[in-house]
């Protein structure tokens, strides 16, 4: 989908510029943008590198462990079907500890064994659960304590105060994340977006009948 409306974009601005006889000057901005995007790219390498080496000390030091010890009273109230002691639960509390930390590298294959172990739990393999959906909604709105990449790119483009951002961008995501879930749990409770059984009314025996008495085909 992204990959459409950047096409769409790009495809609208060319209309446009030609249309107002300024193509040149669209063409020039995308050479001119394209540096920029390089020049800031490697400005952000040592900023980027300094502060995963610090999230990675944070992590051998246990900090993602202490709290994912934290949040679990909370987890297991938001996923009530989701066993506590399930590899899934595991998983996801790693990845939502480590997206807090901005472990982002460290989240990734966390988030896609939690999905692995929930598709484990999911009777109708072709439709997502209620813990799938408000699994993936947390990790898309993500509490941020340390918002590494904005404050470096303020950095780079020579702010007064980098760090002013980090109040505002926790409760930003704080409030993201509660509506995530608020959203999600409202949404399970409609009938229309319930998981209906595997296979749905159709494939149910008729009452009174037992398959496995059914005599054999010649």
């Amino acid at each position: 989908m992204l990959n459409y409306i950047w096409l769409f974009l790009v495809v609208v601005s060319i209309i446009i510029g030609g249309i107002n006889g300024r193509i040149q000057e669209v063409t020039q901005a995308a050479f001119n943008m394209a540096k920029v995007s390089v020049d800031i790219s490697f400005a952000l390498i040592g900023i980027m590198a300094f502060w995963l080496g610090i999230m990675k000390i944070a992590q051998e030091g246990g900090l993602v462990r202490m709290l994912a010890r934290v949040l679990k009273p909370v987890m297991t109230r938001l996923f009530p079907d989701v066993p506590p002691e399930h590899p899934a639960m595991g998983a996801m509390i790693l990845n939502i500890s480590a997206n807090w930390l901005g472990l982002s590298n460290a989240a990734t294959p966390l988030g896609l064994k939690a999905m692995e172990e929930l598709q484990k739990l999911n009777a109708k393999k072709d439709t997502a659960t209620n813990a799938m959906v408000l699994f993936l909604g947390i990790n898309t709105a993500s509490i941020t304590l340390i918002p590494a990449t904005m404050i470096a790119v303020r950095i780079q483009l020579g702010s007064k105060n980098p760090w002013e951002i980090i109040g505002t961008t926790i409760f930003a995501s704080t409030m993201a994340t509660i509506t995530a879930i608020i959203a999600s749990k409202l949404y399970e409770r409609l009938p229309f977006f319930r998981q209906k059984p595997n296979g749905g009314d159709h494939d149910k025996p008729e009452k009174g009948i037992n398959i496995s008495d059914s005599p054999k085909n010649i």
